[in-house]
């Protein structure tokens, strides 16, 4: 699509702030008002806008795509959005160590084992940690907790928690990033750690290099979303 407008601004409108292309308000893809709740998030979403060149380029636009998805996707029915993400909890990524003598086993255990203990104590309860690849039911009363703890956010952040857990393959990860537990910086390398160890023994391989060079930017965009959703005046 052509670059339609010039000016590009930020405007009060009920309870958030509404995104002005030459004093017009826009939409979202399922024509509703695009109103975010707070200034922080709206001046995020209109620099998109305002850095678009002669040809508007969807894919430079992370956050204006997560604020579309809270307002088309999560807030109609939170529930059918949130399941497949509360759904990480069955199979959370930190749960499943290498076999028991395996060096990398080691490594995993000091880096995976503090965040699991925090969630742990963080939401009362209990997960089953696997050695191996076979899978092993988590607690129900776990699976439990950790939905409520996904449905617990607010629709903007529950938008941009999919990519969060999709590529760190761990709802635990999310949550400690979404509490403050631990920074992105911080927390990268240790979802990584199987393929960083993988890489450190035969050597990089330049396609997955850049595959998770890629994903490293979703990733930062959609922690950089939920901590603007979630700032307060």
């Amino acid at each position: 699509m052509k670059r339609f407008y010039k000016d590009v601004a930020t405007a009060a409108s009920g309870d958030g702030f509404a995104i002005l292309l030459d004093k017009r308000p826009i939409k979202t893809p399922a024509r509703a008002a695009l109103i975010l709740p707070n200034a922080v998030l709206a001046e995020a979403v209109a620099e998109e806008w305002r850095a678009q060149g002669e040809e508007i380029d969807p894919a430079s636009m992370a956050m204006t795509g997560f604020a579309n998805a809270a307002i088309d996707r999560v807030a109609p029915d939170r529930d059918v959005f949130a399941k497949p993400i509360a759904a990480y909890a069955e199979t959370d990524m930190l749960c499943y160590r290498a076999e028991v003598g395996d060096p990398q086993a080691e490594k995993q255990n000091a880096e995976w084992e503090p965040l699991l203990r925090w969630a742990e104590q963080r939401y009362d309860v209990v997960f089953t940690r696997i050695a191996g690849i076979s899978y092993k039911d988590q607690p129900a009363a776990t699976l439990a907790r950790m939905s409520e703890a996904v449905l617990a956010q607010d629709d903007f952040t529950l938008a941009a928690m999919n990519p969060l857990t999709t590529i760190s393959g761990s709802l635990v990860c999310t949550l400690a990033l979404l509490e403050g537990q631990i920074d992105t910086e911080t927390l990268w390398p240790i979802v990584n750690l199987e393929e960083l160890w993988q890489a450190e023994l035969w050597g990089e391989d330049a396609e997955a290099l850049a595959t998770r060079e890629a994903n490293r930017m979703k990733f930062e965009a959609a922690a950089r979303f939920c901590e603007l959703a979630r700032e307060t005046a």
